[in-house]
Parts: C-alpha cells; sequence; structure tokens
C-alpha cells in the first residue's frame, strides 16, 4: 500500500498468495486428526506427528528466513511453496506412519489451520517497507481478515469434501485423502503466484548498508526481540494445547459431530476472528499497541477456559464463537509493534526470529494434548492449560512493555 492508500501489485500478489495458502490451511485443520485416527494411528502416535511436523516447520522457517535476503526473497517462497505441495502429494500416497512423520516433519503441514513456514515472516517484513508506519497496524489488520476468511472458507471446505466423498463410495481414511491432493495443488499454485512478483519485495543492497549483524541479523534490538520471543513462546506454547485440529477432535469425540458439520463451526470461528482483527487498528491508535494486546486477549482467554465447562453443544460452540470474536485482536498488534520496536534492517530477522519462537512454543503441547482428549476424565485439560498459560502471558508482557514505547511512537 503507498501513500495514496492503495496496494500496488506484487501487495495485491502477497495478499492473493496469503489468501490462497490459508485456505489450504484451513482445509487440513479440520480433518488432519481424523484422518489420521481413520488410519489407525493411536493418540500418542498422532501427537508425536504433530508435534514433530511443527518442530520442522520451524526449523525449516528458521533456516529460510534467515537466508531469505541473500538466496533472495521470491526464491525462498517458492521453496516453500515446492515443500507444500511435497507434503500434500505424501499424504495422498501413504497411509505409513514413518512416511508421513517424514513429510509432516520436512514438508510444510499445519494442523493448527494457522501460518507456518517461512511465508508469514518474509511477507511482512515486504509489507512493512510499503506502508507508512500510521497505517502499518490496519495493513497487517487487512492482511490477516483476509486470512482468516480464507482459512475459514477452507475449514467448511475441508469438512464437505470429507463429507462428500463418503458419497462417491470412499469411506475411512480414503475418504480424506482428496483433501490433501487440493492442499498439494494448492502448493503448486502458490509457486506460480510467487513467481510472478517483481524484483520490488527483494532486499536492496542500500537496506542492508547497516552496522555489523548479530545473532540470526539482530543487533541493536536483540535484547528486545529475544524478551518478546519468550513471551510469544509461551502464548504459542498454551495456544498449542487447542489448535484447530485438537478442537475439532474435541468436539468429535465429546458431541460426535460430523466433519460438515465441524468445517461449518470453524468456518463462523474464523470469519467472527477476521472481523474481530479491523477493530485492532483503530483500538491501538487510542490506547496504544501493548494495551491493546492485552485487553482483548485476556477475556478471550476466560472464555477458551470456559468452552468445556458448557452444559451442551449449543452453549460449547457459542462461547467458543464468542472467543473468536476478540481473540485475534492482538495478532495485527502483535506483528505492528514487532515491526515498530525495531531497525528497519531487522524487521526480516525479527519477524522470523519472533515467528520460530512462537513455532517452538506451540510444537510441544499437540502431544499432550491428543493424549488428554483421548483419555476419558481428561479431556477437557487442554483448554484450561490454554487458558491459564495464556492469561500468565498477557500478565507478564504487561508488566514488560506496557510502559515502554515503539520507536513510531517516539518520532
Amino acid at each position: 500500500m503507498n501513500d495514496a492508500g492503495r496496494l500496488t501489485r506484487d501487495g495485491w500478489l502477497l495478499f492473493a498468495t496469503r489468501c490462497l495458502r490459508m485456505f489450504g490451511y484451513g482445509l487440513l485443520s479440520v480433518v488432519l486428526v481424523l484422518y489420521l485416527i481413520a488410519v489407525g494411528f493411536k493418540d500418542w502416535e498422532i501427537g508425536l506427528l504433530l508435534t514433530l511436523s511443527l518442530v520442522g516447520d520451524t526449523v525449516i522457517s528458521l533456516g529460510l528466513t534467515t537466508i531469505a535476503d541473500r538466496l533472495g526473497r521470491r526464491r525462498t517462497l517458492i521453496v516453500g511453496a515446492v515443500l507444500m505441495a511435497l507434503a500434500g502429494v505424501a499424504f495422498v500416497s501413504t497411509g505409513n506412519l514413518f512416511l508421513l512423520i517424514v513429510a509432516a516433519t520436512i514438508g510444510v503441514i499445519s494442523p493448527t489451520g494457522n501460518e507456518i513456514g517461512p511465508f508469514l515472516s518474509i511477507e511482512q517484513a515486504s509489507l512493512t517497507h510499503v506502508v507508512s508506519d500510521e497505517r502499518r497496524t490496519d495493513v497487517f489488520a487487512w492482511y490477516n481478515l483476509v486470512g482468516s476468511f480464507s482459512t475459514a472458507f477452507g475449514a467448511l471446505t475441508g469438512g464437505l469434501i470429507a463429507q462428500a466423498s463418503e458419497h462417491f463410495g470412499l469411506s475411512g481414511a480414503a475418504a480424506f485423502r482428496p483433501v490433501f491432493l487440493v492442499y498439494a495443488v494448492i502448493g503448486v499454485a502458490l509457486m506460480g503466484g510467487f513467481a510472478l512478483l517483481s524484483a520490488a519485495v527483494e532486499t536492496t543492497k542500500d537496506k542492508l548498508n547497516t552496522p555489523p549483524r548479530g545473532v540470526l541479523g539482530l543487533h541493536e534490538s536483540r535484547r528486545t526481540v529475544f524478551k518478546l520471543s519468550l513471551l510469544f513462546a509461551l502464548d504459542a506454547f498454551g495456544g498449542g494445547f487447542v489448535i484447530q485440529s485438537i478442537i475439532a477432535y474435541w468436539f468429535q469425540v465429546r458431541y460426535q459431530l460430523e466433519p460438515a458439520m465441524l468445517g461449518t463451526i470453524f468456518l463462523f470461528s474464523n470469519l467472527l476472528a477476521g472481523v474481530s482483527a479491523l477493530a485492532a487498528g483503530w483500538l491501538a491508535r487510542r490506547i496504544g499497541l501493548v494495551n491493546t494486546m492485552v485487553f482483548t486477549h485476556l477475556p478471550s482467554n476466560v472464555l477458551l477456559i470456559l468452552v468445556p465447562l458448557m452444559p451442551d453443544v449449543y452453549w460449547a460452540v457459542g462461547v467458543l464463537l464468542l472467543r473468536s470474536s476478540i481473540s485475534q485482536m492482538d495478532v495485527p498488534t502483535r506483528q505492528a509493534y514487532t515491526m515498530a520496536v525495531v531497525r528497519p534492517d531487522e524487521r526480516s530477522a525479527a519477524a522470523g526470529f519472533t515467528a520460530v519462537a512462537r513455532s517452538v512454543g506451540a510444537s510441544i503441547s499437540p502431544l499432550v494434548a491428543t493424549i488428554f482428549v483421548g483419555t476419558a476424565g481428561l479431556m477437557s485439560v487442554p483448554f484450561f492449560l490454554a487458558g491459564g498459560l495464556k492469561i500468565v502471558y498477557d500478565v507478564l508482557l504487561y508488566r514488560a512493555f506496557s510502559g515502554s514505547q515503539s520507536r513510531d511512537e517516539e518520532k
């Protein structure tokens, strides 16, 4: 988006690839655990695969984002799209646990319905260079909105494809494989989209004419980024207990909901989350980025704890949707704050480092969460752990940064 408030051609392409990618992530988020159950895997095996997929995405993201400026941003994004396509092909081709773990670890598979891999960090850094400081939160809000909408329709489509497959004679694990085929096709389409980006998205030499770089491209802002990363990792660790795949599994176990119904629930959940993000920029201009992050996140975590305490499925879904209506308002403000407190030449590294920290935090908890959900009497524990840990994160974040100013606010 330029000074006139319009997106450039590259900006539109980045928004389009974001939509396509998040649609693919939404496809898998509803059916992934259900597919693995249909294949015959045990709860701990499913948890292991989910955890290793997030660990693998973390390693790949760290490796690619730290070399993106040297390799080229377009090339790095294309590599990520290739890995995404290959992972989809692997899940279509085999039900072998070892091969699927390898595919999930090396490829790009999203069990959370959220961003993984190197895409987000590179796109954030690119968008930051072409928007004004005062418009950054709004641009990120729209960026998250289109992503949430795409995830929502992907979740609905994934559930409908799995349900429709049964009417075409497919049953068990075979009913879910068409979803993975679509995911692979999306990876191929992303390769084409990223290839159309112009050289304007690349980091130019004058942007790299900065003081010597420290750890992973961070120097002056290193301490701030490390502190933020630890807090973001705690938040993601809590969130890992209630990733979209696990919530879908919980509703299926507790209320025996069909895939199409699960897809519908997450359609509205993601739509509400996306719309709420639009209010983040308006609110941040009035109470500040940190206050917006904390004061919208705290009540959403209380609602998360209440979901399993509801008397029936209607109340549980209602509270989940109410939580979704405010749970994502911290996302564009968190992204904007991270970009605002670091030097321009550190933005790619800061985005990558904090994204990796979140991936590391989120990679541990699904292994435990799937075991809890599959165990009678413990299936609601993931909601309590997630909500409690996220509340601790909110308190620590407020104490650490409520009195600090971003570089933009200091101007």
